[in-house]
């Protein structure tokens, strides 16, 4: 490579960085373009001349050439739970989200890939995505969606556009889709409270409807339910949280001390419950863990907890960069739907159990 610098004035060309890194100009539009075939030892003296002469692609040249937008579209899909009396409702204000965008960029920002973001609420609001969608402002998808019911599942799927869901399975729509075991992690958390010699394990369920409905709620509640069947303990009590919040967590919680004051362990489908069951323990005067163990789910909320809380980590951050690799795999194989994967989680022990 030449030791030629950035030009001193107006912006630089494609022959530019050719003359610096001394190959053809073809070879740096192919590099440029994101073609794979390039000579690996060429393509970083593309790379080096780009960064030397400060080149910065046409966007809108590029697209005509490779018929790319280099932009994908996130897409949150949801009821529309706004709510006064439940505050942070919704995918956008769970600190899953923020996760779920850092480990997508990890992957889309080196490739020079765009990530707006679009809600989706109500049927106005699907039918301006997918017109949006249509007129071609995104080479794929990425789909947070609130459940197997989500309309825009099935027509995001069915249309033309390369789409991984991101968090849940598929079932039977023909989409790639990269999410946890959920009833590995409830086993999880039963494997743990039993082995630690509790006896009156219960359930603090999220709700199957309404705000933070989620069907993982019920997967992970079986996944516990299971391993306490299969290891000859009492059938846990489950006692459904009106909402997926520290509140609801605590009623719940509650609900079941009264029930049986010998319960001597919780599960909780998420942190936030978890939260809310530790506040009713101390109300009660339980000690946590030497009366009551408690285990929550997801490692999301669990930052902070006094004491420490025991929970069940799905790796959002890997699962979102997975999410972003199998969609830029269909992307530039377009037709080929990349293989679906799922993550095993994992338990983080501290203080609660």
């Amino acid at each position: 490579m030449t030791t030629e610098h950035a030009p001193a004035s107006g912006r630089p060309t494609l022959e530019q960085v050719a003359r610096v890194a001394g190959v053809s100009r073809a070879t740096v539009s192919r590099v440029v373009n994101g073609e794979a075939t390039v000579d690996p030892r060429l393509r970083e003296l593309v790379e080096q001349a780009v960064t030397a002469t400060r080149y910065v692609p046409n966007r809108a040249a590029r697209s005509l050439v490779t018929g790319r937008t280099d932009s994908v579209a996130l897409v949150v899909s949801e009821p529309d739970t706004a709510d006064a009396a439940v505050p942070a409702a919704g995918a956008l204000a769970d600190p899953v989200f923020g996760r779920t965008v850092t480990g997508l960029l990890r992957e889309f920002g080196p490739r020079g890939v765009q990530l707006p973001v679009h809600h989706a609420a109500d049927e106005a609001s699907r039918e301006r995505l997918l017109a949006h969608l249509g007129q071609g402002h995104a080479d794929g998808v990425v789909l947070l969606s609130s459940g197997p019911a989500d309309p825009l599942a099935e027509r995001l799927a069915r249309g033309p556009l390369p789409l991984v869901l991101a968090g849940r399975q598929a079932g039977a729509l023909p989409a790639s889709y990269v999410a946890l075991d959920q009833r590995a992690g409830g086993a999880l958390a039963a494997v743990h409270l039993l082995e630690r010699g509790c006896t009156r394990p219960a359930v603090v369920a999220g709700p199957p409807s309404g705000p933070g409905a989620d069907p993982a709620h019920r997967e992970r509640c079986d996944g516990f339910r299971g391993v306490a069947a299969e290891r000859g303990a009492a059938e846990p009590p489950v006692a459904v949280a009106a909402a997926d919040t520290p509140a609801a967590g605590a009623d719940a919680a509650r609900r079941l001390l009264a029930a049986d004051p010998l319960t001597d362990a919780l599960f909780a489908t998420t942190d936030l419950l978890a939260l809310g069951a530790l506040a009713a323990l101390r109300d009660a005067g339980r000690r946590v863990p030497a009366d009551v163990a408690v285990v929550g789910f997801g490692d999301d909320a669990a930052v902070g907890a006094e004491p420490g809380l025991t929970t069940v980590r799905r790796p959002v951050e890997e699962m979102a960069a997975e999410t972003a690799r199998l969609l830029l795999r269909q992307i530039d194989q377009r037709g080929q739907r990349a293989p679906s994967v799922i993550f095993p989680p994992t338990l983080t022990v501290r203080a609660t159990a």
